[in-house]
């Protein structure tokens, strides 16, 4: 197991639920958090109203990979200055980040795959290359791989993937390996395998 999949798993561990859905995640058969007193801090205890919104915080962070604080904090700045609902805002801005929308596009295995598959220029917005994993993508905008870049086994083994489906707000050419942002999630359009309560996140930051 590589180091990156070895942390990855540490984090589901450590919430005590499969964060990315995945069927091989080892929280199936530990479900316990890691460290020699995982075993024994088994059985859940009942969280105060801030450690609730703290782990809320933390599994919605988590799950959109290597978010630092800091950028996860300026994101919630940014979503309480939009009009609207300030949790659905938050889940719009992490949706439309370039990683977070090529993961949905089904073309790589894990978010941080994403992350790195971004950084490494394999990814064109509008036909122009884009290296910065945190690009907000705009309603409308066509995200494609680079030709030489399709035929990674990475991607081919992602796209012949059956373990997840490519949302509704994300329309998608398989056979082109092309997607047009269509527009903006709502909570209830985001395929989270796990449930997430960004009003909780808000809540968090707002105290």
């Amino acid at each position: 197991m590589s180091k990156r999949h070895a942390v990855k798993y540490k984090i589901s561990r450590r919430l005590g639920e499969a964060l990315w859905g995945r069927a091989k995640d080892p929280v199936h058969r530990r479900n316990y958090a890691p460290g020699q007193h995982g075993v024994a801090s088994k059985g859940k205890k009942k969280l105060s109203d801030y450690g609730t919104q703290l782990r809320a915080k933390q599994k919605l962070k988590a799950y959109y990979g290597n978010i630092t604080e800091k950028q996860f904090f300026k994101l919630y700045e940014e979503a309480r200055r939009m009009k609207g609902d300030n949790s659905e805002n938050l889940v719009a801005l992490l949706e439309s980040r370039l990683d977070a929308v090529l993961y949905r596009m089904c073309v790589v295995p894990t978010v941080f795959a994403a992350r790195q598959f971004v950084n490494h220029g394999h990814v064109r917005v509008n036909g122009k290359r884009v290296n910065i994993p945190s690009f907000q993508v705009s309603e409308g905008d066509v995200i494609e791989l680079k030709e030489k870049s399709k035929q990674l086994a990475l991607v081919l083994e992602s796209v012949a993937s059956p373990e997840r489906d490519v949302p509704e707000y994300i329309d998608m050419d398989s056979k082109a390996l092309k997607a047009t942002f269509t527009r903006k999630p709502k909570l209830a359009d985001v395929p989270y395998p796990v449930k997430m309560e960004p009003n909780l996140v808000v809540e968090f930051y707002s105290r």
